[in-house]
């Protein structure tokens, strides 16, 4: 609503003038545009007195005896003559909202039935807004009883990894141009530095460590974590280098090679980037990902790998990168994530909380995705690890026994803190000795003595800087970006034909990046809070709150059906400034638009979605808890919510028998590009209305500002949707700036359409 009663509002919807201020707008100046004769409404608390002062003139609200269970009231307080100009309005803190009209016999709380669902000026209540996940809640993993059920829902889990990473499709192959160089020989092992391109102009640094002999051997790829000294970090705590040379010498090729921002990776800070960059999939976790895939075809590509047998392993930040890359990389046959597949924490850097990376999931179920292939996880006593022996290894063990593969995950617990220290070392040793060399002689296996190397023996640019040839960090950023709106373009529909076929391949991205679902009817729980009875006017009132108990939403409605049993087509209207906008604010009922679908013989449901109209108390705004830095790591942002407040008002007149199954939707005001999103995902409509409302969809500062969605331009945003809504038709208004295919059915006005050309789309 009350985006009417939270506003001032010159309504002309009928004769005379009608201003509604909100207590958040008291004590400042108000604008009068007409001049006339306004009497004075106060929706004023119970058993209070105050004063209302509107320039010079004052108005004492008195107490009066409340109905049975009446918290608030209206009272009539007078009128006054104004004149068009700016005016003071001060009011007590009893005074809930002040109404300033020139009608005859106007009254507010009859034109609030058609705004509110409930009479009381309260909020609904939507846990939503009042729970945030973040990294270190506590979370539980969801049981999985058979293969099909667990392998499904892995699919869908995999593919929103790459979406996260604007990776869907994978970027080309394009040539790595290796560069390895500077050999250092040990008796039973060798190091050179290495690199390579992992896409054009980014370039991947590190040491390879290699045994002595041809060939072939495994492959192990070695992402260091966050420790100070990255790759060459050599500690109590953790050595990089003592696990390198350990498995080069067991007989493994092993690449160790720098996180974005450490060592010899100058190009990217490791900590960069915002919103804008997060829209197209860009970001440090999705670099990382994408350098760990390539870091295994620069192994695969050595003539002394064997492709068959390859690994990785990794702590920490490593550990993270270490089970992304597993999850996504089937060509990694054995994994050992160490110190960081936890219930409780799951990642404190950028670089492990991409976008929607865990909507509805944790690391646990990441870490899953290893399975049936051999899986070591090293836990410690000292750090967020410390249950893994009784929560997550059992978590993670409980799918690999639907494959029949319990044997194949193992724990070990080692009684320190934070670590990639001797001791977990030789637990992943021994495991791989098992599952990646063959080998069963190993159990009792220790790490021998090894030599540090220099420092700057090691590093390809030991002076810490980048060479002037090497691209810096906004050019591969813009670069990156290109090349996911390129291989994306590339996928979008000519015709119908082909809009079938990628509906059926990519259906789910826009569902997947928003975090939504399409909820069963059963999942749908309405509370109808009252029934209004219009038998003069040929309808009934019924106000409801749609809730998905489940998700803890709540939905205010306001729906309008005819008499009689004959099932009726449904108009579903949103607007981004609430369902008051579809109410006649002067005297009572349904608004112009609203009336005439009544006539024309349609049913309409009025919505407020997530943190619109009656989420709010008049003059209380309820804000989004926001906990962490990563938000959009674990839930959907308030756009993703308001597409499926869509969803499920959709589902809501679905379970209706009353109803036909034809279902047309129209989102006004901001509410255009949601409802578009909603009907690329539903699926199943009538038809569509979208305003853009001058919404420049190629503008990513207005994506930021006004939509924020993670990932959607990496996957064509309004074109994708326009394609999979197609052939439902589809009018687009105030869009000049949407580029459109005559083939999708859609028509496009670059103004605003008046209520009658849109009266005549809604039928």
């Amino acid at each position: 609503m009350l985006a009417s009663l939270l506003s001032a509002m010159l309504l002309m919807s009928a004769p005379g003038t009608t201003l509604w201020f909100d207590a958040g707008e008291a004590d400042a100046a108000v604008q009068i545009q007409e001049e006339g004769r306004y009497t004075v409404w106060a929706w004023v608390a119970v058993d209070s007195e105050a004063r209302i002062a509107i320039g010079e003139r004052e108005f004492s609200i008195r107490r009066k005896k409340p109905s049975e269970g009446e918290s608030h009231q209206w009272q009539k307080l007078g009128s006054l003559a104004l004149q068009p100009g700016k005016l003071s309005l001060q009011r007590g803190d009893a005074v809930l909202a002040v109404v300033l009209s020139t009608v005859d016999g106007f009254e507010p709380a009859s034109a609030l039935k058609d705004m509110r669902v409930y009479d009381e000026p309260r909020a609904i209540s939507d846990l939503r807004a009042k729970t945030a996940k973040h990294t270190n809640t506590v979370f539980t993993m969801p049981h999985f009883t058979d293969k099909d059920t667990w392998e499904a829902y892995a699919t869908r889990l995999r593919r929103r990894i790459l979406l996260s990473s604007g990776l869907l499709p994978l970027p080309e192959r394009s040539p790595l141009n290796v560069r390895i160089f500077d050999r250092i020989v040990h008796e039973d092992y060798t190091i050179e530095k290495a690199s390579f391109e992992s896409r054009p102009g980014l370039w991947v640094t590190g040491n390879l460590y290699r045994p002595v002999g041809k060939g072939p051997f495994p492959g192990v790829v070695c992402p260091h974590g966050h420790w100070e000294h990255g790759r060459i970090e050599d500690g109590k705590r953790g050595s990089v280098p003592a696990r390198c040379i350990t498995l080069a010498r067991l007989g493994a090729v092993v690449f160790s090679y720098d996180m974005i921002g450490y060592n010899d990776s100058l190009q990217l800070s490791h900590r960069w980037g915002g919103e804008r960059e997060k829209l197209w999939g860009v970001h440090p976790f999705a670099m990382q990902l994408w350098n760990s895939i390539r870091a295994v075809d620069f192994l695969e590509s050595l003539p002394d790998v064997d492709a068959m047998r390859l690994a990785c392993t990794g702590a920490s930040g490593g550990g993270t990168q270490t089970f992304a890359l597993t999850a996504v990389d089937a060509r990694i046959k054995v994994a050992a994530p160490v110190n960081m597949i936890s219930s409780r924490m799951q990642g404190g850097c950028l670089c492990e909380n991409a976008p929607i990376l865990r909507l509805d999931n944790s690391n646990m179920e990441i870490g899953a995705l290893a399975a049936p292939r051999p899986l070591l996880m090293v836990s410690a006593s000292g750090d967020w690890t410390r249950e893994t022996p009784r929560v997550e290894y059992p978590a993670i063990q409980s799918i690999y026994a639907l494959y029949g593969a319990a044997a194949q995950v193992e724990n070990v617990h080692i009684d320190a803190g934070h670590n990639y220290n001797r001791d977990s070392r030789e637990a992943m040793y021994r495991f791989f000795g098992k599952w990646l060399f063959g080998r069963d002689d190993m159990a009792e296996y220790v790490e021998p003595p090894y030599s540090l190397e220099r420092d700057e023996d090691m590093r390809l640019f030991p002076d810490g800087k980048l060479p002037a040839e090497y691209a810096r960090q906004e050019e591969v950023i813009e670069k990156t970006i290109a090349g996911n709106r390129k291989r994306w373009a590339a996928l979008l529909p000519e015709n119908q034909e082909e809009a079938t076929l990628f509906k059926a391949q990519h259906g789910g991205v826009l569902r997947d990046v928003l975090g939504v679902e399409v909820p069963a009817v059963n999942a749908i729980v309405p509370e109808r809070v009252s029934v209004e009875e219009r038998r003069e006017a040929g309808y009934v009132l019924e106000r409801w709150i749609i809730r998905r108990p489940a998700a803890g939403d709540a939905i205010p409605a306001l729906f309008y059906r005819a008499y009689g049993p004959a099932p009726q087509d449904t108009v579903l209207l949103v607007h981004s400034d609430g369902k008051a906008c579809f109410a006649n604010k002067i005297h009572g009922g349904p608004g112009a638009l609203v009336q005439s679908l009544i006539d024309a013989g349609k049913a309409v449901l009025c919505i407020d979605t997530f943190l619109t109209g009656e989420h709010h108390a008049p003059g209380k705004r309820m804000e989004r808890m926001r906990v962490g830095d990563f938000m959009d790591t674990f839930q959907p942002t308030d756009t993703g919510y308001r597409v499926q407040d869509i969803l499920t008002a959709m589902a809501f007149l679905r379970a209706r028998r009353d109803l036909t199954e034809n279902i047309a939707l129209a989102g006004l005001g901001d509410a255009g590009v949601w409802a578009l999103l909603a009907a690329a995902i539903d699926g199943d409509l009538s038809r569509v209305l979208v305003d853009f409302n001058g919404f420049n969809p190629d503008d990513d500062k207005q994506w930021v500002e006004r939509h924020y969605i993670p990932c959607i331009r990496s996957v064509g945003d309004i074109q994708t949707a326009l394609a999979l809504i197609a052939p439902i038709p589809v009018t687009l208004m105030d869009a000049s700036s949407v580029e459109t295919l005559s083939w999708r059915n859609v028509e496009s006005f670059p103004h605003k359409l008046d209520e009658n050309k849109l009266l005549q789309r809604l039928r």
